[in-house]
């Protein structure tokens, strides 16, 4: 099985350009808020009870998806360094361990379009950030914007970048 780990900051386009990917390749969809949307009515979002049933429950997923034989799964996430490469190892690990291997994606565009694109109505579906305020402090908070060190990643600014065209650049560069 093939993952496709799209990270990138929030509004940096990771959830409109998996649906496309979705669409050309037949792979299925676990983007990161359905994890926050299943645990958050359970346990507050940044406590370590979240954080350790979210984790468990995406490489639960990982594994099942590689075991079953899936052909392909697609995953977003906000990848914050260094805090998340614990994950990100254990990631490639459960992956590889069960057959699969994992392709990255980091996908960017620049601050102002984050900006633009924070408050777009497809964001509240589910519960991303929708405000100015809120981005520009996550983004002081978190390094989101350093590439993984873990493999290679395809880098992709999608500032004037189509969802449709990153999507096509993600099929080809892993010739899925």
């Amino acid at each position: 099985m093939d993952l496709i780990f799209i990270y990138g900051p929030p509004a940096s386009g990771k959830l409109t350009v998996a649906k496309k990917l979705a669409k050309l390749t037949g792979f299925k969809i676990f983007h990161n808020h359905l994890t926050f949307d299943s645990i958050a009515p359970i346990f507050d979002f940044g406590t370590p009870a979240f954080a350790e049933t979210a984790t468990a429950m995406r490489f639960k997923v990982f594994e099942t998806a590689c075991k079953y034989g899936l052909k392909g799964l697609i995953f977003t996430y906000c990848y914050d360094h260094p805090q998340d490469d614990k994950f990100v190892k254990q990631t490639i690990r459960v992956v590889a361990k069960n057959g699969g291997r994992v392709r990255f994606v980091q996908l960017y565009c620049g601050r102002e379009e984050l900006f633009k694109r924070v408050g777009d109505a497809s964001r509240r579906k589910h519960g991303k950030i929708k405000s100015t305020a809120k981005l520009k402090l996550v983004l002081k908070q978190w390094d989101l914007f350093t590439p993984m060190p873990y493999g290679n990643s395809l880098k992709l600014d999608n500032t004037r970048l189509s969802p449709l065209k990153a999507a096509q650049m993600i099929r080809d560069h892993y010739k899925l």
